[in-house]
């Protein structure tokens, strides 16, 4: 099975747990407003890399990994699921640690020969990376002109499995970096027993160049980028909510800790 890669970065410590093997893929249907990797959305181009290939090259660099593994991000990985799977399931054979970056968008429950593929892919995938870009549904459409729907259920879905989940979250001046709508996310996620791990990444404007390379219009472009201390602020405000919640679900018998 060929996987159709952007890049791949050799070391990266900040796409999971310890030193990783970190593969871009090609292809997303999201448009996140801040996207810094607008050349991942078309599945065209890139570099055909088979599964022996990756494991080869991951292999060569192997002992400079040990307490890291290897993380498949974008683009969207799950648009090229298939690739996902056989990488996985001979990483796996191999004990090494997976992990997927994730939007979960391509998610689907009602159709029994994707959704089998899912079912496998837990079981084959150490933890998830999820991106949940914005809480609100109309908010979520106006910064990534996509639903939030199946995000969501991907969510119920990787619970459901037992799937160590960290949760991302990107906080922009005007968009998400509002004190309502950090509430309103950590009061949602505190329903599950699968998330682990909280990051927030403050908004950056790094991207600004390869907009103008690419001759595309960066629409944040007099958007002000965010400070440390913001995301730590952010953070606060998200667990502190996901304590209330939780501490409420577990007194009315609606969250049992496992």
């Amino acid at each position: 099975m060929n996987g159709n890669i952007h890049s791949i970065v050799k070391g990266g410590t900040v796409d999971g747990p310890g030193t990783r093997y970190v593969i871009f893929v090609k292809g997303c249907p999201m448009r996140c407003l801040y996207c810094h990797n607008p050349d991942t959305w078309t599945p065209v181009g890139g570099t055909e890399m088979t599964v022996d290939e990756i494991l080869k090259d991951y292999d060569s660099i192997a002992p400079f990994l040990a307490n890291g593994g290897i993380t498949v991000t974008g683009g969207e990985p799950l648009t090229q699921i298939d690739f996902l799977l056989e990488l996985f399931e001979k990483a796996k054979k191999k004990g090494i640690h997976t992990c997927l970056d994730t939007s979960g968008i391509m998610f689907r429950r009602n159709v029994p020969e994707i959704y089998a593929k899912y079912e496998k892919l837990a079981s084959l995938t150490d933890l998830v990376l999820l991106d949940i870009k914005h809480i609100d549904p109309e908010g979520h459409k106006a910064l990534t002109a996509q639903p939030i729907d199946n995000i969501l259920d991907f969510l119920h879905f990787l619970d459901e499995k037992d799937v160590k989940v960290w949760i991302r979250h990107v906080i922009v001046p005007d968009i998400t970096f509002k004190e309502e709508l950090l509430v309103r996310l950590g009061t949602y996620i505190a329903q599950f027993h699968n998330v682990k791990g909280l990051d927030i990444l403050p908004y950056h404007d790094m991207a600004k160049k390869k907009y103008k390379e690419m001759g595309m219009d960066y629409v944040l472009a007099d958007t002000k980028p965010l400070e440390t201390s913001d995301g730590q602020w952010a953070r606060d405000v998200i667990l502190k909510a996901m304590k209330v919640e939780r501490d409420k679900l577990r007194a009315e018998g609606k969250y049992i800790d496992r």
